[in-house]
């Protein structure tokens, strides 16, 4: 039995939309991460695009675990001597992008390479509950309804 590999023309990419409400970054990020790569598929094929495009709304309400709002901080550097500087994910939430949350989770969960790169740009967050992807009539997907954990009410 030889290896299935997909060829480009064999791909059909789907649009599908997720309420990040109350979902915990994590879980959710996990799930959106496998469906970019399209290992939800059983014709995955690692060096192809196979994945869906998605969209996430409310991306400004997604929840952590744990006192990870306060203790978790994200570090760079300006390049000048003493030029460390941090944020928490509560100042992150709180600030002008708080998209970038899901989206940071979304990419570190990802392979690095030319490829993610690529995978990523299927991926769409919004922090409101609003997108423009109207006309691509995407599906909605309840990552809710995957695991009672994934849900995080307080």
């Amino acid at each position: 039995m030889s290896t299935y590999s997909a060829k480009p023309s064999e791909i059909e990419k789907k649009w599908v939309l997720i309420d990040a409400e109350n979902l915990v970054v994590g879980r959710v990020a996990s799930i959106i991460a496998m469906r970019l790569r399209g290992k939800h598929l059983p014709t995955f094929t690692p060096h192809m695009d196979m994945g869906d495009n998605v969209i996430v709304v409310n991306a400004d309400k997604v929840k952590l675990t744990g006192n990870k709002l306060d203790q978790r901080k994200f570090f760079w550097h300006t390049g000048f001597p003493g030029g460390i500087k941090d944020r928490t994910q509560r100042q992150l939430l709180e600030g002008r992008y708080p998209e970038r949350v899901l989206e940071n989770a979304v990419r570190r969960m990802l392979p690095g390479g030319p490829l993610t790169r690529v995978q990523l740009k299927n991926l769409k967050v919004y922090a409101g509950p609003d997108h423009p992807h109207e006309a691509q009539q995407p599906k909605k997907l309840d990552v809710a309804s995957f695991n009672p954990k994934n849900v995080r009410a307080k």
